[in-house]
């Protein structure tokens, strides 16, 4: 698809708080481990602010919703009436 772009979810499956690490890894396609010992060496040299950032972020981005497998996998019954 021409129109197809990536979006950021937090991640239901490899969430350790929020999911938010993983989501993030998930868009950049990287490992989650990377990321979260970002965020925590950035909370160590910023002080609160990553924090706040963390919170921002776990308020603010959707968490990933897969759809349902009932929806997918839906069988078309045929509805019009059988002759006899």
């Amino acid at each position: 698809m021409a129109n197809e772009y990536k979006r950021l979810y937090r991640s239901v499956e490899d969430r350790m708080i929020a999911g938010v690490c993983a989501g993030i890894a998930d868009y950049f396609d990287i490992d989650p481990t990377l990321i979260r010992l970002i965020f925590v060496l950035g909370f160590f040299v910023t002080g609160s602010g990553l924090f706040w950032v963390y919170v921002i972020m776990m308020i603010v981005v959707p968490e990933y919703v897969p759809a349902a497998e009932d929806v997918v996998s839906a069988v078309v019954e045929d509805v019009a009436p059988k002759k006899k």
